[in-house]
């Protein structure tokens, strides 16, 4: 359509006495323009005439039915200007040929951003393994989960992922159940538990018997619910549609009684031009760009910080969200255990740390990994073991120095018949792992675990109470970890014990509180809360699924990136009220002054003067939103910028209202 309009505007008899240049006297050249006005008008306005028949449909006025009156006003009048039945002033093709352009570069931008949100139901597929272990009379075939039946059992071997819902018949493993629950611990399961599909046993291989498959496993009910929140999740309608609706209505008004008022006053030609010419200058160019212009430039922008914009509309929602809900695990916290103390008999907790390492080195699960990475971050010189072994939900054994070195939990203390620490106590009553390490039968100290908190978790927590929003945690894990890490963080509402369909119903008895719920969350178990939220911000080290549903995927695993989409969204909104106020205020004044309002004082807007003004509105609309890629979006910068600045009194009201 652009090529086409360049031509036709050179060559347009209007457009050429406007500028101040003469047209060549050619055979034929004067019906260039007519003939290309009319292809980009039969070609380019389809969309727009398509979307203005489903406007009147359903009886919603709106862009689509404004764009489509002015398009075809213009297409008419300049026809009528062509073959000589009406004014040459009603030659329009070099307007028509900029207002399909322009509108187009709106709707193309509009499309653009609806095409990169992609689809979170394949990603729960991709959770289930390629193949399964199925137990044969004649041996062990491998088959797709798909080919499954209730009933079969199957191998899972250690690191592998369980293919479908079941029982286990023989053997037990610790299984990572995060993405699936939440739980960020794993989880020791044996002989008679149940297991779900996508979750992975972490150090042994166990034998399941199938009772669920397809549409039956717990794997499908997320699925099902991401797909019908997905479905249910409201969006606003854009500020840009309801002008256009009015300017729809205000246009028809005024050129009704332009053409009444003209013809009353015995100039029917006149009345002709001039309601042709409010029609025609009716149209937003502006308006059309208003919304879509800032959105590019706010996605793009926000995409260079390292917030990826899924949804349009995500950032005109944000600004009015009153609290955030994290998902603990992940979210604020790392994610993985960390050795968080140790507490030694004779006071050495080095050398407790470094008997506890070498014990569980050779170990692949993620306790062992988490005192290997501490005695590794402590540069402790960790000695050599050997005769290693492991016991599921017990813990590990192995020689250290030729003495015989154990680490695990109450099992292990109960087979070794002796008492845990007392000092420990107060760890278990924060929810933490207490691992024991019991050297020749002795206790000689204990190591405490948790997932721990990220250290920007404090500040983003800190800064969103200085915003006026409320800030809540929803987790699957126990009541008395989430409470420890609301304690430290200074979070005022706590969800423990979640699972995932309860996630979703958290947000959504926020919702009905009539709160603006923006969700923040990384794992499968989240898909469903983060497609019904207001607005569903995924952290980008978590799974595709948790990515797909969001409307905000935050590159970084740092929780104040939140606050970078708040001031995204706010900056964004601005000037999106800016713009509308531009464009559809030179709507408001341009309008009358065509209809004739000040002819009786002698003016009378000129009908190449308005389509010049209308053109200017698009540029000043265009550079307006330009101003956007001035915005920081540096996390760190985000949250000192609002930590800084003096809360506004409506940010202080909800502050007092939070704490209370």
């Amino acid at each position: 359509m652009l090529a086409l309009a360049i031509p036709t505007v050179l060559l347009s008899g209007m457009f050429a006495s406007i500028v101040g240049y003469a047209l060549p006297d050619a055979p034929g050249l004067r019906w260039v323009s007519p003939a290309l006005g009319t292809a980009m008008f039969v070609v380019g306005s389809r969309p727009f005439l398509t979307g203005a028949v489903d406007e009147l449909r359903s009886r919603r006025p709106g862009m689509m039915l404004l764009i489509a009156l002015a398009l075809t006003t213009a297409f008419i009048a300049s026809w009528a200007a062509s073959l000589g039945f009406a004014d040459h002033h009603l030659d329009f093709w070099w307007e028509l040929a900029l207002l399909v352009v322009i509108m187009l570069l709106g709707h193309w931008l509009e499309m653009r951003s609806l095409a990169q949100t992609s689809s979170a139901l394949d990603s729960l597929a991709a959770l289930l393994p390629d193949e399964a272990e199925r137990e044969t009379p004649t041996g062990i075939e491998r088959v797709s989960p798909a080919e499954l039946r209730i009933r079969d059992v199957v191998i899972v071997r250690p690191g592998a992922r369980v293919p479908a819902d079941g029982a286990i018949v023989e053997g037990g493993a610790s299984f990572d159940e995060s993405m699936i629950t939440g739980e960020s611990r794993a989880v020791a399961r044996g002989a008679g538990d149940r297991v779900v599909a996508g979750t992975v046993a972490t150090d042994s291989g166990v034998r399941v018997r199938v009772d669920a498959v397809g549409e039956g496993t717990a794997l499908a009910g997320i699925r099902r619910l991401v797909a019908d929140a997905q479905a249910s999740t409201s969006r606003a309608q854009r500020l840009a549609d309801r002008a256009a609706g009015w300017l729809f209505w205000f246009a028809l008004g005024a050129a009704a009684i332009t053409a009444i008022a003209w013809s009353a006053l015995g100039a029917p030609d006149d009345a002709i031009v001039r309601t042709v010419t409010v029609l025609v200058i009716a149209c937003p160019h502006a308006l059309g760009l208003a919304i879509p212009l800032v959105v590019s430039i706010a996605t793009e922008r926000a995409a260079r910080g390292g917030v990826l914009v899924a949804d349009r509309l995500a950032l005109e929602t944000m600004r009015r969200v009153d609290v955030v809900l994290f998902d603990k695990t992940g979210t604020l916290t790392a994610g993985e255990p960390t050795v968080l103390d140790v507490l030694a008999v004779d006071g050495d907790a080095d050398r407790v740390l470094a008997l506890a390492a070498a014990a569980e080195r050779p170990s692949e699960h993620p306790l062992a990994r988490a005192i290997v990475r501490a005695a590794e971050r402590a540069a402790l010189d960790v000695p050599d073991a050997s005769d290693f072994s492991s016991s599921p939900a017990v813990g590990v054994t192995a020689v250290v120095e030729g003495a015989r070195v154990r680490v695990g939990g109450p099992h292990l203390l109960e087979e070794e018949g002796v008492a845990e620490l007392p000092a420990v106590e107060a760890w278990r009553a924060e929810g933490a792992i207490i691992l024991h390490v019991v050297v020749d039968g002795e206790v000689v100290g204990a190591l405490r675990l948790a997932d721990a908190i990220r250290p920007e978790s404090r500040e983003a927590v800190d800064a969103l109470h200085r915003l006026g929003v409320e800030v809540a945690m929803v987790t699957g894990d126990a009541d008395a970890v989430a409470h420890s890490v609301a304690r430290e963080l200074g979070i005022d509402r706590v969800a423990a014990n979640v699972r995932p369909e309860h996630k979703e119903r958290e947000v959504a008895r926020l919702q009905d509180e009539g709160r603006a719920v923006a969700f923040v969350g990384d794992g499968v178990n989240d898909a469903p809360a983060l497609a019904r939220a207001d607005v569903g911000l995924a952290i980008g080290a978590g799974t595709d699924v948790a990515i797909a549903s969001a409307d905000v995927i935050l590159a970084s695993s740092d929780p104040r990136s939140v606050l970078s989409v708040v001031e995204l969204s706010r900056a964004s909104a601005r000037k999106m009220v800016q713009n509308l106020w531009w464009a559809a205020g030179y709507n408001l004044l341009a309008v009358p002054l065509a209809a004739g309002v000040l002819a009786p004082f002698g003016f009378v807007l000129p009908m190449s003067v308005g389509a010049l003004l209308m053109s200017l509105s698009t540029i000043v609309v265009a550079l307006n939103a330009q101003l956007l890629r001035r915005l920081d979006l540096d996390p760190a910068a985000s949250a000192a910028r609002v930590l800084d600045a003096a809360p506004s009194a409506a940010a202080r009201q909800e502050a007092a209202t939070v704490s209370a």
